[in-house]
């Protein structure tokens, strides 16, 4: 294998921008009507407005950064002799060279799948990162045991041939002595 670039899926990146609209203008609606939104479930006109307001600084940084990558034309993720380069996500690490990984597995939330790459040194990682990306690392740290993680969901690539294909990459170049 020469080199694998993965483009960036531009009709992901349409619905989730579609998404994240939709969200603000519901955070919009909770922030300026609370009281039309009380229920059973949610009864405090200042819980719904905190949820609004939530929702539009969430959805808001969201529909920046979507912006901000559909202009990107740097592929999402180049898989070739040097590592991994991930351009995928917002908390992505950029290069991770083969010499560092020493597992890669694959996690399921809900049902959204991703594949954590286990690193030697996953601090290296969180300090070169921006503090706010770096306060992402350090939760996937936390929660899942290293700062690096690739899901499929910007990507124009299919989930299943994506995990296949790293664990094949590193399973040969992790074998080739002195790489």
């Amino acid at each position: 294998m020469n080199e694998i670039k993965i483009p960036l899926s531009k009709t992901k990146l349409i619905f989730a921008f579609i998404g994240s609209v939709i969200f603000i203008l519901l955070g919009r609606e909770f922030i300026l009507k609370p009281d039309k939104y009380v229920s059973p479930i949610m009864r405090s006109p200042e819980l719904i407005a905190i949820v609004g307001y939530a929702s539009v600084i969430f959805f808001g940084l969201c529909l920046i950064y979507i912006f901000y990558k559909a202009f990107d034309k740097k592929p999402g993720l180049i898989v070739n002799r040097n590592g991994i380069t991930d351009n995928s996500n917002f908390a992505s690490a950029g290069l991770i060279e083969w010499s560092e990984i020493i597992g890669i597995r694959t996690q399921q939330v809900m049902s959204t799948k991703f594949i954590l790459i286990d690193v030697s040194n996953p601090e290296k990682f969180i300090q070169k990162s921006s503090k706010f990306k770096a306060s992402i690392m350090k939760a996937n740290l936390k929660m899942y045991g290293t700062p690096l993680s690739i899901t499929s969901n910007s990507l124009r690539y299919n989930f299943e041939e994506m995990e296949r294909l790293l664990k094949t990459e590193f399973d040969k170049y992790s074998s080739t002595p002195n790489r």
